[in-house]
C-alpha cells in the first residue's frame, strides 16, 4: 500500500449499454468490473465553484471515483510524481488505490461526483496532513 504509484491508478471503462429511446445504462459488478468488493458509496454535489475536495489519502481503501454528471479533475500524488485526470464521462472511473494523496478541483456547475469505496468508513484510515503522508510514504 505505501508502495503504491499514481501508475497503479488508472481509468476503467464501465459497460456501456445504449437504447436509443430510453438513454443509456452503466454496470458496477463487484470483484468484475473492478477489483474489489463496494462497502460504501458515497456523492459530492453542489459544489461551489473555485472550492476543492479530497485533500487526503488512505492507507488500505481502494476507490473508483466517477463523474456521474459533469465534470471536475482529480490529481492523484504518490508523494513523487503527480497525475491529474480530467472526468467528464459517467461510464468511465478512476481506480483510485490505497497510499495516494487526492485533490479534486474544477467542478462544473451542477456536477456529481460518486465514489465506490472498498471499506466502509474508517477515520483511522485517512491521512489528511500532506507532510504526514509524505512520511507515511517514507515507512
Amino acid at each position: 500500500m505505501k508502495n503504491n504509484s499514481v501508475y497503479d491508478c488508472t481509468i476503467i471503462e464501465l459497460d456501456k449499454h445504449h437504447s436509443d429511446r430510453k438513454g443509456n445504462l452503466s454496470v458496477v459488478q463487484n470483484g468484475d468490473t473492478i477489483p474489489f468488493d463496494v462497502k460504501r458509496v458515497y456523492y459530492l454535489y453542489d459544489v461551489p465553484g473555485g472550492e476543492s475536495r479530497g485533500a487526503h489519502a488512505h492507507k488500505e481503501l481502494s476507490q473508483l471515483i466517477i463523474a456521474a454528471s459533469g465534470s471536475f479533475t482529480v490529481t492523484l500524488d504518490d508523494g513523487k510524481v503527480k497525475r491529474s485526470f480530467l472526468l467528464n464521462r459517467p461510464y468511465q472511473g478512476l481506480l483510485v488505490v490505497p497510499g495516494i494523496w487526492r485533490d479534486l478541483d474544477d467542478f462544473s456547475s451542477g456536477s456529481v461526483c460518486m465514489v465506490l469505496a472498498s471499506h466502509p468508513y474508517d477515520k483511522e484510515d485517512y491521512i489528511r496532513n500532506y507532510d504526514e503522508f509524505l512520511e507515511y510514504k517514507k515507512k
